[in-house]
């Protein structure tokens, strides 16, 4: 029986290109890194196989196995409940994929299963913006969408079947545009990138006012965002338009929640000053009138990479301690 102290744990970072996996020691320190190609693994078997050799192989070169505590996994979908990726509209597994199950049965060892945003609001609490405080909300602002995740007196609140904080999918526009997730007027298509480039594309199909926006044919938050740093005003208004909704829906969110701050992550965050004003206005003129300029809105300053293996090593530390090795 070993008696090597466990002082790492493994943390994953599934994305829909690449997958990260980082060696991680107690004081949140990355030790080492190593990368898959998700998108070469189609089918699920294969993939866990592989992310088990490659877990394997970088924690026997960091120190050796039987230091390793558990494994943390951060996946678009993921129910931490479960342990399961259910039904991810990204990811080329399709239905329910007992991840969390696949993985243990291979490398022998407690494994976590959690979203994004999940992961995102663990990395945030323990080494980020929300280090100290008991309540407050995440939310991801990213290519794919919409996510978030809120904790309550120190925990994430999962909800009875693990999908609490789904705020993406809450309605701000009756019949309003149709969503990924089968319904309309969802607030991540209006706040996400590909609501922001619809919502351009329909002020420049409405308004026959200059703009550079024009002259591209693939249109993204980043070169509209460049014809904002130009002056362009159509880009502007899509960035407020933008603004203006995720406030609303965020005004909402903290109505119920009453978090004492809402950190935003994300790529988009890197192009918040063009929608920040618009969001802080529109926050506090829908917010409940009790809690208005008591909830601090503030920007990650986490490297998005960095923070998601690192949430996933702590959410590694929650769960409870397995191994086919004792």
């Amino acid at each position: 029986m070993s008696t090597a102290i466990k002082s790492k744990v493994i943390g994953v970072d599934i994305g829909v290109k690449t997958t990260t996996i980082a060696v991680v020691d107690l004081r949140g320190t990355i030790l080492a890194k190593d990368y898959l190609p998700t998108a070469d693994y189609p089918y699920i078997n294969d993939f866990a196989e592989a992310l088990s050799e490659r877990i394997v192989m970088l924690a026997e070169a960091n120190g050796g196995y039987e230091t390793v505590r558990s494994v943390g996994v951060s996946a678009p979908s993921a129910n931490f409940v479960t342990g399961c990726i259910e039904n991810a509209a990204n990811m080329p597994w399709k239905g329910i994929v007992p991840l969390a199950a696949l993985l243990r049965d291979r490398v022998g060892l407690a494994v976590a299963v959690g979203n994004d945003a999940h992961v995102t609001a663990m990395g945030e609490y323990v080494y980020g913006a929300a280090h100290g405080m008991n309540n407050f909300i995440v939310i991801s602002l990213g290519h794919g969408g919409l996510g978030s995740c809120f904790f309550s007196d120190g925990q994430a609140h999962l909800g009875h079947h693990g999908f609490a904080g789904e705020v993406g999918h809450a309605c701000v526009e009756d019949h309003g545009r149709q969503c990924t997730c089968g319904r309309q007027g969802c607030l991540e298509e209006y706040a996400s990138a590909r609501g922001l480039v619809r919502t351009a594309r329909e002020l420049l199909a409405a308004s026959d006012a200059p703009s550079q926006l024009r002259a591209q044919d693939d249109l993204s938050p980043e070169l509209i965002a460049q014809c904002c740093d130009a002056g362009d005003e159509l880009a502007l208004d899509a960035y407020n338009h933008m603004g203006f909704q995720l406030g609303l829906g965020l005004a909402n969110y903290a109505t119920i929640v009453n978090p004492e701050a809402i950190i935003l992550t994300g790529e988009l965050i890197a192009f918040s000053k063009w929608f920040l004003p618009a969001l802080q206005q529109s926050f506090d003129e829908h917010v409940f009138g009790n809690i208005r300029n008591q909830v601090k809105l503030l920007v990650s300053e986490m490297d998005n990479n960095e923070r998601d293996v690192l949430g996933a090593s702590a959410l590694a530390w929650t769960v409870k301690e397995y191994s086919l090795f004792k």
